[in-house]
């Protein structure tokens, strides 16, 4: 039936810089550098790259299987597997829905400044209040966003083969090399402070690698445990419904464990590079306290800040700065937005083009809100974990605290001890591959990874700080 005129990928490597290109997305740029740089530096690298190998390739692991197995969306994939079990399904689908008009906006702000940088204007992005007026603004962001959501619907609407897997075969190799151009530049940069204390790149570098164990304690390492696993979600599209949608496309000749490491590898080194291309230009130029800002504030006012003490060649930096980051925004969007589209395709009949504007439209409307969210619509909330924000903030927290947690747990006990392991072992090991994580696997999807992702579920509604 679907399996016969599903769309897939043409092989191995379309499949895995697809994933690739997913899994590099806003996370890693904004969120992996300040986590890293906040919790010991290497300490954080170390850890990160331990739950990498065991934990988030557990979740991978599994969720491409699911896919590959059954041929269906994350809206129907559960359903196919244990019919009592396609609730699950709505929730892996729902994640991505509520990410999608959020993602957007944001993707609009990084056009709005690649824009800025591109046409030589860039030192105007580090005015003090620029990016404030800017997401207040009544028609700029909503224009940007509208854009950006275009680019998005534009790939997905070509399909898998024409759209999603050119795209990502050319853009890819592109962001490695603009990231790579950047990070060598960061460890060349040396600035000197008022007080005539010489900061240089490498230095940088030294925060970011090199463990500090001087105030290590119990809690402190379990903090960094705990933001470790919470960044292999942003970092590995976990829970998203993407990855069972990618697994869905993949061809059952592929060897299923050798992509997930390509996956893993080409996701940590570009994390990595994140933070090699971020925190010692920041240290160079704003010393430790710089470090502190995470998220928007990192990469829309922190960094401009710091491309504009670089002098002439600021500007050029800040601009393929942000091609980089619109590239990896838009490989992640694209993810996201065909999550949903394959499910609206196997639940309801859709055809791309249908799917693909119906979800566009409830996206336009959504991020509209959101947008507004910084002007007419403005308000602050406190939510369950202590953090206060408004409408952006709420759908986020909600997706990525709440709904991904759940969807996670509920997918381990379904594989684990509903199905059994074996069923996705085999489906692993069906070309006759070893498969050498195999004991590993089946532990960490039975026992530590449901405990590991009740923790943080507890953790994000306010249970325990």
């Amino acid at each position: 039936m679907m399996e016969n005129n599903r769309n897939s990928f043409t092989g191995s490597i379309g499949f895995i810089l697809a994933a690739a290109g997913s899994a590099v997305g806003l996370g890693n740029i904004w969120r992996f550098p300040y986590l890293a740089a906040r919790d010991g530096g290497g300490l954080f690298l170390f850890v990160y790259l331990i739950l990498a190998v065991t934990f988030g390739f557990t979740l991978l692991t599994t969720e491409i299987a699911i896919g590959r197995k059954t041929k269906q969306s994350p809206l129907t994939a559960y359903g196919y597997l244990k019919k009592e079990w396609k609730c699950v399904g709505v929730i892996s689908c729902l994640v991505p829905m509520m990410i999608l008009p959020y993602y957007c906006v944001i993707g609009g702000w990084v056009i709005k400044y690649f824009i800025v940088f591109l046409t030589g204007s860039g030192i105007q992005s580090t005015s003090e209040g620029y990016f404030s007026s800017f997401i207040t603004g009544e028609s700029d962001p909503f224009i940007m966003m509208i854009l950006f959501l275009l680019i998005t619907v534009m790939i997905v609407v070509l399909g898998v083969k024409n759209g999603i897997e050119k795209f990502s075969e050319l853009i890819m190799p592109l962001l490695v090399v603009l990231i790579m151009i950047i990070s060598v530049y960061s460890l060349t940069l040396s600035y000197k402070d008022e007080n005539g204390v010489l900061r240089t790149g490498l230095q940088g570098l030294k925060v970011l690698c090199v463990p500090d164990f001087s105030n290590i304690t119990f809690s402190v390492l379990a903090k960094t445990v705990m933001d470790a696993m919470g960044q292999l979600f942003y970092s590995l599209s976990i829970a998203m419904g993407i990855m069972i949608t990618y697994g869905s496309y993949m061809k059952d000749t592929t060897a299923l464990e050798k992509s997930v490491t390509k996956i893993e590898i080409f996701d940590t080194a570009i994390a990595f590079l994140a933070g090699v291309m971020i925190i010692p230009s920041v240290y160079v130029f704003m010393g430790y306290e710089g470090m502190e800002a995470s998220g928007p504030e990192l990469m829309f006012v922190s960094l401009p800040m710091v491309f504009k003490q670089m002098g002439r060649w600021g500007g050029l930096v800040g601009g393929l700065f942000f091609a980089m980051v619109l590239f990896a925004a838009v490989t992640s969007s694209v993810s996201i937005l065909e999550a949903i589209v394959s499910s609206l395709m196997d639940r309801y009949g859709m055809s791309r083009n249908k799917a693909a504007i119906v979800e566009g439209a409830m996206a336009l409307i959504i991020g509209t809100v959101v947008c507004l969210g910084y002007n007419r619509l403005y308000f602050e909330f406190e939510l369950p974990n202590g953090a206060s924000g408004q409408i952006l903030d709420i759908m986020d927290y909600i997706s990525n605290n709440i709904l991904m947690p759940i969807g996670s747990m509920c997918t381990c006990i379904l594989a684990g001890w509903v199905l059994k392991p074996g069923m996705f072992v085999d489906e692993i090991t069906k070309n006759g591959e070893v498969f050498k994580r195999k004991n590993l696997y089946i532990v960490m999807l039975k026992f530590i990874a449901p405990i590991m992702l009740m923790i943080i579920f507890i953790k994000a509604v306010g249970i325990i700080r």
